[in-house]
């Protein structure tokens, strides 16, 4: 079995409601935060299968096209990738906010697909995400679970204050 590091998307792996850009519903709004890019490179070089788990509600309330969100993570695949870094697969949640689907966080079903079609086992890998939401869907997953940024999520395992901070502890738990 392979052992995997799912993340959130926006706040985790780009900027949203920042200074520059409010949502990232086209490339041109997709600005990678400082390190992401070594950081996937880090848990790759330490065995980790990385994947993005996304809601994307912003599809299905008409702020942008599927063909679009395409565009964006390719963008996004390309950014992480000059700096060594791989992105497994991206899976996404086009339903609305309160579609009630069984795929969008805080419920697992994205983390468990990708574990099934990949041989991931759960109990060795990690949900790093910057909201309740990402905390929830990993526990239920049945992985660890790491808090980037400063929202409070007293749920979550472990808390750090980026990606690069998260990735450096991972790799240094896998020696």
């Amino acid at each position: 079995m392979n052992k995997a590091v799912f993340l959130d998307r926006d706040g985790v792996i780009n900027e949203v409601l920042s200074d520059r850009v409010k949502f990232v519903n086209k490339p041109a709004d997709l600005y990678l935060l400082e390190g992401v890019g070594d950081a996937v490179r880090l848990l790759n070089e330490h065995g980790y299968d990385v994947f993005v788990v996304t809601n994307q509600g912003g599809i299905a309330l008409g702020y942008m096209k599927e063909q679009q969100l395409h565009e964006v993570h390719k963008k996004m695949l390309r950014e992480i990738e000059t700096h060594g870094g791989t992105i497994k697969e991206i899976a996404y949640c086009s339903h609305a906010p309160k579609a009630g689907c069984a795929c969008r966080k805080p419920e697992p079903k994205m983390i468990t697909d990708l574990a099934n079609k990949y041989d991931i086992n759960l109990e060795v890998s990690y949900m790093i995400g910057d909201r309740d939401v990402d905390i929830t869907a990993g526990k239920r997953a049945g992985v660890k679970t790491i808090l980037v940024g400063e929202e409070d999520v007293p749920e979550a395992d472990y808390h750090f204050p980026h990606l690069l901070d998260a990735a450096k502890w991972i790799a240094e738990q896998s020696i």
